[in-house]
């Protein structure tokens, strides 16, 4: 039970992927590259094998509890605890989806959100002393901060926000969304958005809660990958999915009693001001 350790989570594919990839060739100990479907998920494996890298694979559904609670008591059981996690699973619709708008920030908020928030709760208990996490989130999240009414940012900017006022807000976003009245509220037209500037909110939240944990140098921040060709971009991007990589493995690896950065939102290993 002496290994490091590192968890990738929605890594089969795009960032994710190359995440592990980075982390097979960086880090000193087990990388877990995670999927929702184990098919996937094995043939992602096998692919790096290609490369002469050795990812290990564990099934992950972060909208499934039971699924969380797996790899949580696999962690425990096989490695006493989690060195790195690297929570990268999310959903997008598309643009020109017909999805309706109510239905989407219910299962974007899910997921994106909710989804994190269940992992964290889960593993962050088992993260060891110098353990680091990173929060996947997007420029989209600060952009949807910026959209709110003044009002309404400054419920989701309060230094002394609580997890549960943070969780509340979510689910009003969803409420509001549902009835329609989510503009008049203040909330921005975004549901990926909106879910990603929980992520961001969520993080700083996370970051201050640990100053009264026990465990030694402990980091905890979010960044933006940047726009990166990947599926949920339709290809769009500026930056490849290695591109894209760079700092969350940046975070992921910032080396022992490193101090700083804590409770941040990075775009290209560079901190975003978005209080």
């Amino acid at each position: 039970m002496t290994s490091r350790v590192a968890v990738v989570t929605g890594s089969n594919k795009g960032i994710g992927f190359s995440i592990v990839r980075a982390l097979c060739k960086q880090f000193d100990g087990d990388v877990y590259l995670t999927a929702r479907d184990e098919e996937r998920g094995k043939k992602a494996v096998e692919d790096l094998e290609e490369e002469g890298l050795h990812p290990k694979f564990h099934q992950l559904d972060i909208t499934n509890q039971k699924s969380i609670d797996n790899l949580q008591k696999y962690l425990k059981d096989k490695y006493g605890g989690l060195d790195v996690l690297v929570n990268n699973a999310s959903i997008a619709y598309k643009v020109k989806d017909v999805t309706p708008f109510a239905e989407q920030a219910k299962y974007t908020i899910a997921c994106n959100f909710t989804g994190t928030l269940d992992v964290c709760k889960a593993l962050l208990p088992l993260i060891k002393p110098h353990g680091r996490v990173v929060n996947v989130a997007s420029g989209s999240g600060t952009r949807a901060l910026d959209k709110m009414s003044s009002e309404r940012a400054s419920k989701f900017k309060a230094l002394d926000l609580t997890e549960t006022e943070l969780v509340s807000l979510l689910e009003d976003f969803v409420n509001a969304a549902s009835d329609g009245t989510h503009t008049e509220k203040g909330y921005p037209n975004s549901a990926y958005g909106t879910s990603k500037a929980g992520v961001i909110v969520l993080t700083g939240i996370q970051a201050r809660d640990l100053k009264n944990d026990p465990r030694e140098d402990i980091l905890i921040n979010a960044c933006c990958p940047g726009h990166v060709q990947t599926d949920m971009s339709s290809h769009q991007g500026t930056k490849t999915p290695d591109e894209g990589a760079e700092t969350p493995v940046y975070l992921a690896l910032l080396p022992p009693n490193a101090g700083q950065p804590q409770g941040e939102m990075l775009s290209d290993k560079k901190i975003v001001k978005w209080r």
